[in-house]
């Protein structure tokens, strides 16, 4: 566990490595390093875990060792590209911390960061199909998905590259969260998602819908 003066220090390196930008002075380079060196100890023990669930619970345990720095890179807002802050992001989505990774991407898209060498997707496609599969996931499953995190993230990515295929399953997770609450803009959503991809699933749901506001209207 992070002790207060660990994550204190922790962040207050993250902060001043950010503000230098890509080439920090050594002691700020070291405290980078010493997380990379963490980083790559917790991933070699992730190796060994076969288990997916196993591997997302392990994660979790993890997390915490790494926030106090994430917080000391997102406070600075300066940009440098950050490798420990990346993979972060995506053991947030994993661990179903879904608010926390948005941060992370919205910085990451806002400086122009990337994603590691392992990851084959960029920054922008990572953030729309992680959550995306999470969402539709949780719904298939009888649970729900919170149509504003969703949302924000059609909104940060918004302009920006990544294939369609995965746009239009985040809009096909939007319009699936929205159409008990807000069913005229699920149709929206769910026709774009089939303008990006015509084998994306959402036919007969875009036919269900537009029935049930038709007899709400009518009724």
């Amino acid at each position: 566990m992070t002790s207060p003066a660990r994550a204190h220090r922790l962040r207050a390196l993250a902060a001043n490595r950010s503000a230098d930008g890509a080439e920090p002075p050594p002691a700020h380079a070291n405290a980078y390093e010493l997380m990379l060196m963490q980083l790559a100890e917790h991933r070699r023990r992730l190796k060994q875990v076969q288990s997916i669930e196993r591997k997302i619970e392990a994660k979790r345990t993890m997390l915490p060792e790494y926030m106090p720095w994430v917080q000391g890179v997102l406070q600075a807002d300066a940009g440098g590209q950050d490798d420990v802050l990346m993979t972060v992001m995506v053991w947030l989505m994993d661990t179903g911390d879904l608010a926390t990774a948005i941060d992370i991407a919205e910085y990451a898209i806002r400086h122009g960061l990337v994603m590691p060498d392992q990851y084959e997707r960029g920054v922008t496609g990572v953030i729309a199909e992680e959550a995306a599969d999470l969402a539709l996931k949780a719904m298939a499953t009888g649970g729900s998905a919170a149509p504003d995190l969703l949302l924000r993230i059609e909104a940060i990515t918004a302009g920006h590259d990544m294939h369609d295929e995965i746009r239009a399953k985040l809009h096909k997770a939007i319009g699936y969260a929205l159409r008990d609450i807000r069913p005229r803009d699920a149709v929206t959503h769910l026709r774009r998602a089939l303008e990006l991809h015509d084998k994306v699933g959402v036919k007969k749901d875009i036919e269900r819908l537009e029935r049930h506001i038709k007899n709400t209207v009518g009724a």
